[in-house]
């Protein structure tokens, strides 16, 4: 069932060639289109506040992405093509609405997307805004700050390493906190933003996590068995496996690309989710005693997540491009939700200069 919507937001199921998905509108449909991308485990729902708080003049846009919230389940992610799957589905999308170029801003896995839209499909970007976005590289199995693999295989990345629970839990619709661990609703409140805050629409941004598309061709998705600790290499279907740092690709793509945009990079000062030792990292979580078997930091260090971000984007700005890292403060892996004014009014003046 569709997450209700706010007042003010459109929502569309949309056919393109490639994908039927239901797609979140806000503002004159005239407008300058700006182009929302949510992260894993959530959908277009948690960008309405954002796209009703844009200025005059600009169109907000925001798909449930293949393998989240109201998208064709029977449409997979191939995850041997690293993000490609998610490019051609917005290509296709913008073409559908006859948008020649949109800004674009990426959440988490979406920030992800935005560099491969920055890759890939430069020609369709007016602007790039990146919102704690995962690593350029891809999350997980990677130990410095130029994606260097811990292993040939890319053992500690994939649908193998995510905690078996939490899909399950998902699967099931659990709204309840009884587990600190796996419960949905206790992932969010931890660690999607900085405790103590809670969100004015909890429920209904809970709805959105619960409805990702869940299974071993889904999220997590399958897994190849590795003679590497901890005993699992990416499999081949889902989101997760899609942005393993054994698909995404060659990031030197994004300082060939002919048309380099303007980047706003915006993260969380407390973020645990994308960070340079992230609690969701093997490497940080072997470290820690959590996982048994740890090899040590020479074999499996945490993966720097933000560092590898502040380099590629270093490199790109050599290339030619040009990049902002903003930090707001006291917030965790979602500031535009936590912080919204102190968001909108970098990005509103990106959108403008940009």
């Amino acid at each position: 069932m569709p997450v209700p919507t706010l007042q003010g937001i459109t929502a569309q199921m949309i056919s393109t060639a490639r994908l039927t998905t239901r797609v979140l509108f806000s503002g004159a449909a005239d407008g300058t289109p700006v182009l929302f991308l949510h992260g894993n485990a959530s959908s277009a729902t948690f960008w309405e506040e954002t796209m009703l708080a844009l200025p005059a003049g600009f169109r907000g846009i925001a798909p449930d992405l293949r393998g989240y919230g109201d998208a064709d389940r029977d449409k997979k992610i191939d995850a041997t093509r690293g993000l490609g799957d998610w490019v051609d589905d917005i290509r296709a999308l913008l073409d559908h609405l006859g948008i020649a170029k949109a800004h674009a801003v990426g959440h988490s896995l979406g920030g992800g997307l935005v560099f491969a839209l920055m890759m890939d499909a430069s020609e369709r970007l007016l602007s790039a805004i990146l919102v704690n976005p995962a690593s350029p590289y891809g999350f997980g199995g990677t130990k410095d700050i130029h994606g260097t693999p811990c292993y040939a295989d890319f053992a500690g990345s994939g649908g193998g390493i995510v905690n078996p629970e939490f899909p399950q839990r998902m699967a099931a619709g659990d709204r309840g906190e009884d587990n600190p661990v796996s419960a949905p609703r206790v992932v969010m409140n931890n660690f999607y933003w900085k405790p103590p805050f809670r969100a004015a629409r909890e429920e209904d941004l809970l709805s959105s996590l619960l409805s990702e598309h869940v299974g071993a061709d889904a999220y997590p998705g399958d897994m190849t068995p590795s003679p590497n600790w901890p005993g699992a290499a990416p499999g081949v279907y889902g989101p997760i496996n899609a942005s393993s740092p054994k698909y995404v690709g060659d990031v030197s793509r994004l300082y060939r690309a002919a048309h380099k945009v303007s980047v706003l990079w915006v993260r969380g000062s407390h973020d645990q989710i994308v960070a340079d030792n992230s609690l969701f990292d093997l490497g940080t979580l072997g470290a820690l005693g959590a996982v048994p078997g740890y090899p040590g930091g020479d074999v499996f260090p945490p993966q720097p997540m933000v560092s590898q971000t502040r380099h590629v984007l270093e490199q790109y700005a050599a290339a030619g491009g040009t990049f902002r890292e903003v930090v707001i403060e006291e917030t965790g892996h979602t500031p535009y939700i936590e912080k919204p004014a102190e968001f909108n009014t970098l990005l509103h003046g990106h959108l403008a200069n940009a």
